[in-house]
């Protein structure tokens, strides 16, 4: 047993304080704080509830954006897992397909559904501090578009919760008391309540704002097509196919309203900060030897730029800059990042990027522009992703153009055979040496796209290493909207209506291959979004809300490494709620989803 040790010059303090406390009053005990804040009386201002909001937009930034390094946004915001994107060799440790370790209690699954129920507290709290009694308003329009933009956001959580997790429970108001009695809804309740919700503040959100980021209208009208498309496989799934059709319908309605609308179109002709300019790079891998005479035009390789290319340049993301296709844009900034914000960049560069100065060293090495600046492949896009979905359309498809997809790579080592020298792909890949060498190789090197890198860092004279971007990021573009619509109209049955919106994206990418109503398929439809909206989508989202085994079939076919053919055993068509949301729910019992 320990003996406890008191300090004999303390004595006296401590008689007298048991003393003192023996007495009878205890007044001292009660605590009288100067100021104790609730939540009814934190708010005082319209401004400081504006700022809650602006929470939600910070919020939905980290998620969608990848603003922080962990398997959640990987799995999420990076699609890890799924057809299109799978784990190098270096970065097997996080795979998100071994189905033999990913159990109910995995951190993706818990993260992930701990995200939009925080996002959800946020808009709460809004809404509940909108009504206080001692905020004051300027004006009605003020107050209805300020509960606009948290309803909107609250509207988003529970789409996303529904197509990942399906029916979930409804929290609508603050919680200041634990509740373990959370009661599921269906699948379709989800999606019907996020439904109700924006087509409530559908009137009260601007159809343009001269604030770059703020929503307006069309962001609430593209995720009602989304939704009523969501809403239409969830009754197909219940057998209910006539009241199906009619939110299939309901969704073309909302395409139709911003794809045919007066706000928003496809840009078609170059534009913005760098309309009249290409994309060129050096091949030496060093700074130093980054002379004129290295550049990859110099060395007879010049890359022509083009409109799909000019889209994902810095400054030309918002609807304020002339981008007639961008709906909804999160903001980022360099200045603003190096001077209070830390998290305004986007570390496409750093997670996506490849690494081809281990396997490839010999010919190409460094962290420049050439090679696609400083990656560390956290997420690595599958032979699917990269050459099957252009298999045979090669130079047909500005969005597999060199300027928007590099593939070509000059030697950058001065001792390689290929130096100033395109690296043929069966070099790079290591064609005939070991698996493993192959593996590694494939897995970390690969082609780079536009909207992960850039031929021009910002930063670099401030220590910046061509890890970020500074440009916005997209939340949601047209295409998307485009896309959306197409697939409601397949399931219809309009296999006509939807060749001709697929149409619409591939005559603006110059495509040499046109889509007949024969050749319209669910593939075909996904193909086309891989191809669209790569590093893009949310790509669990959409294999997860087609149901089915759409997303399992697809996942053993694609993946890269042979974890999911071996291990994937069962068919899920939703994430599982986490077991830790089941456990602690104690009052009311939350019933798994199936296959897990």
């Amino acid at each position: 047993m320990k003996k406890i040790k008191i300090n004999k010059s303390l004595l006296p303090a401590l008689l007298s304080l048991l003393v003192w406390m023996s007495c009878d009053d205890t007044a001292f005990l009660t605590e009288k704080p100067e100021t104790f804040y609730t939540v009814d009386n934190a708010f005082s201002t319209s401004e400081q509830v504006d700022q809650v909001v602006l929470g939600c937009y910070s919020h939905v930034r980290n998620m969608f954006c990848m603003d922080e390094e962990n398997m959640t946004f990987y799995a999420f915001g990076g699609g890890n897992g799924t057809d299109m994107f799978d784990m190098a060799t270096i970065r097997r440790s996080t795979r998100f397909n071994d189905y033999g370790i990913i159990t109910t209690s995995h951190e993706v699954f818990n993260n992930n559904y701990s995200h939009w129920y925080q996002l959800i507290a946020k808009a709460n709290l809004a809404l509940y501090a909108a009504e206080l009694p001692q905020i004051t308003w300027s004006s009605a329009a003020d107050k209805a578009y300020t509960t606009a933009q948290a309803r909107f956001f609250r509207a988003l959580c529970y789409r996303n919760l529904g197509e990942l997790y399906g029916g979930v429970p409804i929290v609508t108001e603050i919680t200041t008391s634990p509740r373990y009695d959370f009661v599921r809804t269906t699948r379709v309740e989800t999606y019907q309540y996020a439904i109700d919700e924006l087509e409530a503040i559908l009137g009260d959100l601007p159809e343009t704002t001269p604030v770059a980021g703020r929503l307006v209208r069309g962001a609430a009208q593209h995720n009602l097509c989304q939704l009523y498309l969501d809403k239409g496989l969830a009754l197909e799934a219940e057998s209910k196919s006539g009241e199906a059709k009619t939110a299939y319908e309901r969704s073309i309605s909302y395409g139709n309203d911003l794809i045919g609308g007066s706000t928003y179109s496809l840009m078609t002709k170059r534009f913005g900060t760098r309309m009249n300019e290409n994309p060129d790079f050096y091949y030496a891998n060093t700074e130093a030897r980054q002379t004129p005479d290295h550049l990859y035009s110099a060395a007879g390789y010049p890359t022509e730029g083009n409109v799909y290319w000019d889209l994902f340049q810095e400054g030309n993301q918002d609807y304020q800059q002339g981008n007639l296709e961008a709906i909804w844009v999160a903001q980022f900034d360099y200045a603003a990042n190096k001077a209070e914000d830390g998290h305004a960049r986007l570390q496409y560069t750093r997670m996506y990027g490849p690494v081809f100065r281990d396997p490839l060293s010999a010919h190409l090495n460094g962290t420049l522009e050439d090679v696609g600046g400083r990656g560390i492949v956290e997420v690595m896009p599958t032979m699917y992703t990269r050459d099957i979905i252009y298999e045979d359309k090669w130079g047909e498809d500005l969005r597999n153009s060199e300027a928007a997809m590099k593939r070509t790579f000059l030697g950058n080592v001065e001792t390689s055979e290929y130096y100033g020298k395109p690296v043929p792909w069966s070099v790079i890949y290591k064609e005939g040496q070991s698996q493993d060498a192959i593996d590694a190789a494939v897995t970390q090197c690969f082609p780079v796209s536009c909207k992960i890198f850039t031929d021009r860092y910002a930063g670099l004279s401030d220590g910046q290493n061509r890890s970020n971007l500074y440009r916005d990021e997209y939340l949601i573009r047209l295409p998307e909207t485009i896309l959306l619509r197409a697939e409601a109209k397949m399931r219809t049955g309009d296999d006509a209506g939807a060749a001709a919106d697929i149409n619409l994206l591939r005559d603006r990418a110059r495509c040499g291959y046109r889509v007949q109503a024969s050749d319209v398929s669910l593939d075909l439809i996904l193909d086309e979004r891989a191809r669209e909206l790569v590093y893009e989508e949310r790509r669990w989202n959409t294999l997860l809300r087609m149901g089915g085994t759409v997303a399992t079939d697809r996942i053993k076919k694609y993946a890269y490494w042979d974890d999911p053919r071996a291990t994937l055993t069962r068919n899920f068509n939703l994430w599982p709620i986490p077991q830790v949301v089941i456990d602690t729910n104690k009052d009311v019992v939350m019933e798994q989803n199936p296959g897990w």
